[in-house]
C-alpha cells in the first residue's frame, strides 16, 4: 500500500482462476490450502461443489473430502486440522471435518438451523473456547443488510452455542464478512465494505464482546490494483493468463491467512464480484500478531469507541 503508515502487504499475483474461498494453514511445518472446488472449476469433474487439500508450493491435491460444502476455513491444533464448510443447497448446515494426516476424515454437524441461510466461515480459538463466525443472508431481523457476521461458541468444537442477536457485524449496510482471529482479548474481523462505483475493498474492525466494534484507522486491508494480475504460478495456461491481463478488477475480497517462519501468507480474491474470479496471493514480512496490532497503532488499552 502507499502510505507508509499501513502494514507492509506485498501481493505476490494470481495463482489460480475460479477460486475464491480458500484458507491456507500449515501442519508438520508444510503449508496447504483447504479449497472449495466450484462446479465450473476447470479440475472439477464431479459435478458437485466439494472441498479439497493442496499442497500450496506444488498445487498437488492431497484428498478430496465434503462433497456438497461451500465456502471452508480451517482451524490447527497440534497434529489436527478442523476445517469447516457450509452444505449446499439447505445452506443452513455447517459441517465440520478433522484429520491428523489429510486424508482420513471424521465429521459432525456444528450448526443446524433451518432459519439461516449461511455463506462464509471462519474459525478461530480465543482463550478457553473456539469461535466461529458464520456469514448470513437470512432471515431479515438478523442480517439487515446481507452479508452479516454472526458467532457460534464451543469448549470442545462438537457442540456449538449460538450466540444472542446483538453479537453481529453489521446491519445497517453490506460487511460482508472472510476471517476472524483472536489476539489478547480482541476479536477481529476481517470484512468486504461495498462502496460506490461499485468497488468493495477488505477492511477490518475488531471487538472485545462481538457487539461493540472499533474500524482500524488505516482502512482498507487491501483494494484492487494493477498488482492483482501479476503472474504467480507458472501453471497458469496462455489463456488463463490473457484473462487474468484483462478481466474487470473491482474487488479485494476473501482474505485469509497464516503464519508461516515468521511471515504472514495472504491469500485473496479479485475480479468483478459477479462470479469472474481469481486467486492471488500476498505476503506479510512479520508474525500475525504483528500484523493484527499494526492496524490500530494509536489505540491505548483497547477502549471502545
Amino acid at each position: 500500500m502507499p502510505d507508509a503508515t499501513r502494514p507492509a502487504i506485498r501481493k505476490l499475483g494470481t495463482i489460480e482462476c475460479d477460486l475464491v474461498e480458500v484458507t491456507p494453514f500449515v501442519l508438520g511445518g508444510q503449508v496447504y490450502r483447504v479449497e472449495w472446488v466450484r462446479t465450473r472449476y476447470k479440475g472439477n469433474r464431479t459435478g458437485e461443489d466439494y472441498l479439497r487439500i493442496v499442497e500450496s508450493e506444488t498445487g498437488r491435491e492431497i484428498s478430496a473430502f465434503g462433497h456438497g460444502c461451500r465456502f471452508p476455513c480451517a482451524i490447527v491444533e497440534g497434529d489436527t486440522v478442523t476445517v469447516a464448510g457450509t452444505l449446499y443447497p439447505s445452506a443452513s448446515i455447517v459441517t465440520l471435518f478433522a484429520s491428523k494426516d489429510l486424508t482420513t476424515w471424521q465429521q459432525w454437524t456444528a450448526l443446524d438451523d433451518p432459519k439461516y441461510h449461511i455463506c462464509n466461515t471462519s474459525l478461530c480459538r480465543a482463550a478457553d473456547r473456539y469461535v466461529l463466525m458464520f456469514e448470513i443472508s437470512e432471515p431479515a431481523e438478523e442480517t439487515g443488510v446481507p452479508f452479516t457476521a454472526r458467532f457460534a461458541t464451543s469448549t470442545d468444537l462438537r457442540t456449538w452455542d449460538v450466540t444472542p442477536p446483538e453479537c453481529l457485524y453489521a446491519l445497517d449496510r453490506y460487511t460482508a464478512p472472510h476471517c476472524l482471529r483472536w489476539l489478547d482479548g480482541w476479536f477481529y474481523n476481517f470484512y468486504l465494505e461495498a462502496l460506490p462505483g461499485p468497488t468493495y475493498e477488505q477492511c477490518l474492525v475488531r471487538s472485545r464482546d462481538l457487539v461493540h466494534w472499533h474500524p482500524s484507522p488505516l482502512n482498507p486491508v487491501l483494494r484492487a490494483s494493477d498488482a492483482d494480475r501479476q503472474i504467480a504460478s507458472p501453471r497458469l495456461t496462455v489463456d488463463e493468463r490473457q484473462r487474468i491481463a484483462t478481466a474487470v478488477d473491482l474487488n479485494n475480497s476473501d482474505i485469509d491467512l497464516c503464519e508461516h517462519r515468521g511471515t504472514l501468507i495472504i491469500h485473496y480474491s479479485w475480479g468483478n464480484q459477479r462470479g469472474i474470479e481469481h486467486l492471488a496471493e500476498a505476503v506479510y514480512p512479520g508474525t500475525l500478531a504483528q500484523f493484527l496490532t499494526a492496524w490500530f497503532p494509536a489505540d491505548e488499552g483497547g477502549s471502545q469507541p
